[in-house]
This record gives C-alpha cells, sequence and structure tokens, in this order.
C-alpha cells in the first residue's frame, strides 16, 4: 500500500522546509523557491557530485529535488541513470517536477519529507543517493540522522553536499557545519577509503562521497 503525503500549509511545515514554501509563496515553484544564489551555483554542485558517483545506467535517488533540475543536468551531460526518483517536501516544487518528469518505468516524484519521513528513502531502493541543497536548513541531529538513513538506503553510494563555512550562510535559515565534524561523521559510517571529499568548486561549500564496502569507485 503507498503511502500518500497531504499538501501542508506553511506554518505546520517542518521550519527547514518553511524558507522554500515561503519562497514558492512569493515568486511561485521555479528557480527563486530553491533558493539557489544563480543557476551557476547550482550546476557547480551537481558537476561536484558527478565527478564523485558516475549515475550512468544505474538507479538514483534525488533526495529535496526541487523541480527535477538534477535529472535534467545529468541527461545533458550524458549521463543519465537508469531510473531516477525524485523525493520533495515542498508540494508546489514536486508538482513542477512531476510535470517536467511524468511518473512512468524511468522516473517518480514523490512529494513527501526525507527527514520526517525516512521510509521514502528506503523505499525508493536505489543505487546512488544524491542531495544536493537540502541539508542546508536543517539543524545538526536531523542533518547526521538524514545522512546516516541514506547511506544505510543507497545501494551503492551516497553524495551530498552542504554549507561548511559561513561564508555562504548569510541569511537566517541557513545553516552550515563544520568541514571537519562532517567528515569524521562520514568515516565512522564508511570505511575511511570509502569516503571522498572535494571542496575546490565553491568556497563555504563542500561534497562528500560515501561508498558501501566492495563497491568500486565510480567517477567521471
Amino acid at each position: 500500500m503507498r503511502r500518500v503525503t497531504p499538501r501542508v500549509d506553511q506554518p505546520s511545515q517542518p521550519a527547514y522546509l518553511r524558507p522554500y514554501a515561503r519562497a514558492a509563496s512569493q515568486h511561485g515553484a521555479g528557480f527563486r523557491a530553491l533558493l539557489w544564489a544563480s543557476p551557476r551555483t547550482q550546476e557547480l554542485r551537481f558537476d561536484a557530485m558527478l565527478r564523485l558517483a558516475d549515475p550512468t545506467g544505474v538507479s538514483v535517488l534525488d533526495l529535496g529535488c526541487g523541480c527535477g533540475d538534477l535529472l535534467d543536468f545529468l541527461i545533458a551531460r550524458g549521463a543519465a541513470p537508469s531510473r531516477y526518483v525524485g523525493i520533495e517536501g515542498v508540494a508546489e516544487l514536486a508538482d513542477v517536477a512531476r510535470r517536467k518528469h511524468p511518473v512512468g518505468a524511468e522516473s517518480s516524484i514523490v512529494r513527501g519529507d526525507f527527514i520526517a519521513e525516512p521510509w521514502h528513502v528506503r523505499e525508493a531502493d536505489a543505487d546512488v543517493i544524491y542531495c544536493s541543497g537540502a541539508l542546508n536548513t536543517i539543524e545538526p541531529a536531523d542533518f547526521h540522522a538524514a545522512v546516516r538513513n541514506a547511506f544505510d538506503a543507497a545501494g551503492r553510494a551516497l553524495v551530498f553536499n552542504f554549507l561548511s563555512s559561513p561564508l555562504l550562510a548569510g541569511e537566517p535559515y541557513l545553516r552550515w557545519h563544520d568541514r571537519c565534524d562532517v567528515l569524521r561523521f562520514a568515516r565512522s559510517l564508511a570505511d575511511r577509503e570509502a569516503v571522498e571529499v572535494i571542496d575546490d568548486y565553491l568556497e563555504g561549500d563542500c561534497t562528500i562521497a560515501l561508498r558501501k564496502r566492495g563497491k568500486a569507485r565510480a567517477a567521471t
């Protein structure tokens, strides 16, 4: 039986989703609702994740998928997955993603909260799990729980980015996490040699890949 997540009003949403819901209400469910500084910074983050794990021909889960821009990026780069699942907690953004990528054998968009409803992550049954930008508004306890749950659920690898200094966390709703602390936590979940980090693409941002034991590195 499929779980159905109801559309909720902004005041009843968790604090980490309210900035996105507010932006969608003010600007419409487009790029400005994603809280990215520019399409260029979004692309830099996507490119960093692609450098760490190649999704070509495998199943992919996109946590906090917004409008489904990551799938557009992967297709444009010739790295289309065999199956794509996006999870998005803001109804307006999920609706846009569904219109862009209709539900079918190769793609589906789940309207749900991957932090409060972690079963969505497990049910996706994905080889590679990506999370770009969706951790930028959550507190440390939820940050750690989300990363742990996603890594447990990933068949091959989890790749996520986060704000690693106050430089890009200028808004009151943004949260940054110390790079060394996050790397230490990542190494508590995976073998040290299975953890890779890059932060050469955008000052104040960091991307980490955690790979499952015995899974070969699949980078472009």
